[in-house]
């Protein structure tokens, strides 16, 4: 299992929202690149990055900044927030982007989430983000139809090889993952699958080890300095 530290983009400064509600903002640094050096300086094997910007509106202002982030360090990074175009996908992994995570696209745009999947299909993850079981996008303000079990399994059975599951009602809490919604999915398909929401002690990346995901986004807690990298590193 890898545990990947999250880098949350609004206004070109590193944030955390809590349980994805935007009025719910702490600002951590206003010097992204620099808090992506950090972190691989002190040993992170991957970075997961949110345009929140993009996922609220569709537009990226951080496109510059991820860029700039995927060119500076050597580690891979995955980049999820507004990708809702071709171009927008094929313009972060020319900057060095290794995955891109679609939401919004895979329930408003099936043709051109085919497109994409056909072309890249190692680079693409499915976020799978709900909350009290619902699916949601649009940077989870849009309740989407379906039962997640159900969107899995039909997408992994499409050539889907990774999913990022986020219980956003647990995100940004500090409490703990949704294990059994986790578990479920796990049985539910063979994809991979990456744990995120309430990732906020070595206990619990211990225990999402044992379930057997491939990864664990770690975010509030490494700002909040619950957690380091060394920590995160080594449960990894």
């Amino acid at each position: 299992m890898i545990v990947i530290p999250a880098i949350d983009l609004l206004d070109g400064q590193c944030v955390r929202l809590t349980q994805g509600d935007f009025a719910q903002k702490t600002t951590y640094s206003a010097e992204p690149v620099a808090v992506a050096q950090t972190w691989e300086a002190q040993g992170a094997g991957m970075l997961h990055i949110v345009d929140l910007d993009g996922a609220r509106d569709g537009e990226s202002t951080n496109r510059k900044v991820i860029t700039e982030i995927a060119r500076t360090v050597r580690i891979p990074i995955e980049v999820g927030g507004g990708i809702r175009t071709l171009r927008d996908v094929e313009e972060l992994l020319d900057a060095g982007v290794l995955r891109v995570v679609l939401g919004t696209m895979v329930f408003e745009n099936r043709p051109l989430f085919d497109t994409v999947l056909k072309k890249y299909p190692a680079h693409v993850v499915v976020a799978l983000e709900t909350r009290n079981g619902t699916l949601l996008s649009r940077g989870w303000r849009k309740s989407e139809p379906g039962n997640v079990l159900d969107v899995a399994r039909e997408l992994a059975h499409q050539g889907v090889q990774r999913f990022l599951y986020t219980d956003v009602s647990k995100d940004g809490t500090l409490t703990e993952p949704n294990y059994a919604e986790i578990t479920d999915l796990m049985r539910a398909t063979s994809a991979r699958v990456i744990a995120s929401g309430g990732v906020s002690t070595v206990d619990a990346l211990r225990q999402l080890q044992t379930l057997g995901v491939e990864g664990a986004i770690v975010g509030k807690a490494l700002y909040e300095d619950r957690l380091s990298i060394p920590e995160i590193t080594n449960v990894g």
